[in-house]
């Protein structure tokens, strides 16, 4: 009786020490949210809330200071928003390749290839768009500068690419085979199944695509504070898009290292920082209820006909209105006048020529994005090969980062992900093992899980701005190597709690109940037959981490980093070096070092790719075993 008694009050503990894993996870954001906000309280009682809304004037700075945040807000509105025309369509057109047109073979090719556009670094992405997109710009329509509204959403349309690409393929593969079989069978062309069947079938989980996108987009720093100009201006006119602009991130990218803490200037970034994350929360709830649609088989949407028109006229308009931003007006009236010309001829032009005209457009779409990837690397890795030496790698920087190595940097960055992985995967497997394997189902089970979407889909750069202001400033840490590894550990949370969910619940079933009736306890169970069932699957997710927590640069770079030290410390309240942090301020603060720039860029890139691989191998691996 004593033995069962002390076995049920282990369980119970147990228990209760995993759901405070979960907790911690899930209540995180919540706590981030309510940090920010309290905060930012000062500058909303000297603004007020419709001053600091729609005042235009962003100028902390000047004689009389000015906290308008109207401009950034509509800045970054029109930089996500340019990102989306240009991903939207080359993210579909691939996307419809690799689901319905790519044989295995190239597909198997392709899909990774897209796949590694997510797993450059934005600092690399900002370095090549500093160097080579914007000179493009400015020489090709001869601007004074390329860095504009323009450069920015071009290249936040770049990183969006892979996310639309690889949600959308999933929805478009999901649709049941019996509709396009249906279709072929009632003497549809290839083309028409695709277009008035399959695509519309998956415009839930495409719309999913889009709105997560559109997320990645709005939270993105590092990119756009390299390349967007950083001009706190509406552009005149509003279609303007060689106009220089300042986004939400940028801002804070900018200005919130330079602040004088306790300022005004110091809350009016935090209420900037609320705002940001605010966003960001709206367009991942919105991506959760679309998901959860799409789980239980409802429409999107239920609306008449009428209605239906009404948004098909409107979405013209605004697509109108999109060709005049980004093309102008001539362009852009060719553009309708080509498009009204297909579809009213569309009838009457053979269906092989219509079709061969659409697969075309396809297959360009699709070789643009994979030649997107191939140029990015190419011109790193031209430039940079030649600056990889053994003293590059193993000795400190000199003369500001143009002489000398990394080795400080690559160390430091190690150490980062080191300890953020140390930090985050217990709770993460812990948070895992409560949702999967105590309380699924539940109603407290689908709010832990929401508050984890809400943490996956919160921007770096405010983990960043939380660590500053709760780690480095009211704890008095400073900047040092823990509080990145707090930052960091917080950003990579999500993806092990998720990984590891889908690793627990592909373990069957059955070895579970075979445990039990041995007479096994619960957690009995979870330790010896199902963790180690699913420890290929929780690897898989832990190195996704350890490769996304290693290319990141806003949640250190108020937190940990310093740009030159050339002594490596192991105490965990000194700064260290980081490789994404260096290549920023050698590409941004240090003229002459552009040897150094790429050879950084060479060796950030292969050190996060060789990760990405690392799991992409391990998960084949172990496919292949299972099969």
């Amino acid at each position: 009786m004593t033995a069962q008694l002390t076995t049920g009050w282990r369980e119970k503990g147990i228990r209760s020490v995993w759901l405070a894993a979960a907790l911690i996870a899930a209540s995180s954001v919540v706590f981030i949210l309510g940090y920010l906000l309290l905060t930012s309280l000062p500058i909303f009682f000297e603004t007020g809330i419709v001053g600091f809304f729609f005042n235009t004037d962003w100028n902390p700075t000047g004689s009389t200071p000015s906290f308008g945040i109207a401009a950034l807000l509509i800045d970054t509105l029109l930089v996500t928003f340019g990102a989306m025309v240009f991903a939207v369509p080359l993210g579909l057109m691939a996307a419809v390749f690799l689901a319905y047109l790519a044989p295995p073979k190239l597909r198997d090719i392709v899909k990774p290839a897209i796949e590694l556009l997510a797993g450059i670094p934005s600092v690399v992405y900002g370095f090549f768009g500093m160097i080579v997109l914007c000179s493009f710009l400015q020489q090709t329509l001869d601007m004074p500068s390329g860095f504009s509204w323009l450069a920015a959403s071009i290249l936040l349309g770049i990183m969006a690419l892979p996310t639309i690409v690889s949600v959308s393929e999933d929805a478009l593969f999901a649709v049941p085979k019996d509709y396009n079989e249906a279709s072929l069978g009632l003497g549809a062309t290839k083309w028409q199944t695709i277009s008035r069947v399959l695509v519309p079938a998956a415009a839930s989980g495409i719309s999913a695509a889009v709105i997560l996108g559109m997320g990645r987009a709005i939270g993105e720093t590092m990119a756009v504070m390299m390349v967007a100009g950083n001009a706190a201006v509406i552009p005149s006119p509003i279609w303007d898009v060689l106009s220089p602009v300042r986004t939400l991130t940028a801002t804070l990218g900018i200005e919130l290292a330079e602040v004088a803490s306790g300022s005004m200037h110091y809350y009016a970034l935090f209420g900037v920082a609320a705002v940001l994350l605010a966003i960001t929360l709206g367009v991942n709830l919105i991506s959760v209820w679309i998901t959860k649609r799409i789980k239980t088989g409802r429409p999107l949407v239920s609306m008449p006909a009428a209605a239906r028109r009404i948004l098909i006229i409107c979405g013209m308009l605004i697509a109108f209105t999109a060709g005049i931003v980004i093309l102008g007006i001539g362009p852009t009236l060719l553009a309708a006048a080509v498009f009204a010309g297909f579809f009213l001829l569309r009838d009457r032009v053979s269906h092989k020529v219509a079709e061969r005209a659409a697969f075309g457009v396809i297959y360009a779409g699709t070789a643009l994005v994979v030649a997107t990837l191939i140029i990015i690397l190419a011109d790193i890795f031209i430039h940079g090969l030649p600056a990889i030496s053994w003293e590059f790698l193993t000795t400190a920087p000199r003369d500001l980062g143009r002489e000398g190595g990394i080795f400080p940097a690559i160390v430091g960055t190690l150490q980062l992900v080191g300890g953020a992985i140390l930090l985050a995967l217990p709770v993460g497997i812990g948070a895992a093992v409560y949702l999967n394997e105590y309380s699924a189902g539940t109603f407290l089970t689908r709010l832990l899980r929401t508050g984890n979407d809400l943490l996956a889909g919160t921007p770096s750069i405010v983990f960043g701005v939380f660590g500053f202001a709760f780690l480095v400033i009211f704890l008095g840490w400073g900047v040092c190597l823990l509080a990145g590894m707090i930052c960091l550990a917080l950003m990579i949370l999500p993806t092990i709690i998720k990984t590891t969910e889908e690793a627990l619940r592909s373990v069957s079933p059955s070895l579970r109940e075979a445990s039990f009736g041995l007479g096994a306890t619960r957690w009995q169970t979870i330790k010896n037959v199902v963790l180690p069932s699913a420890a290929p699957g929780i690897l898989t997710g832990t190195i996704l981490s350890i490769g996304r927590a290693a290319g990141e640069t806003a949640p250190i770079m108020f937190t940990a980093v310093v740009f030159s030290k050339r002594f490596i410390s192991p105490d965990l309240f000194e700064p260290v070096m980081a490789l994404p942090f260096h290549l920023y301020v050698l590409s941004t603060s240090v003229p002459g070092a552009q040897t150094q720039q790429y050879g950084t860029a060479v060796v950030l890139i292969c050190l996060v790719l060789l990760i990405y691989l690392g799991a992409i191998l391990l998960r084949t691996h172990f496919r292949k075993k299972l099969i």
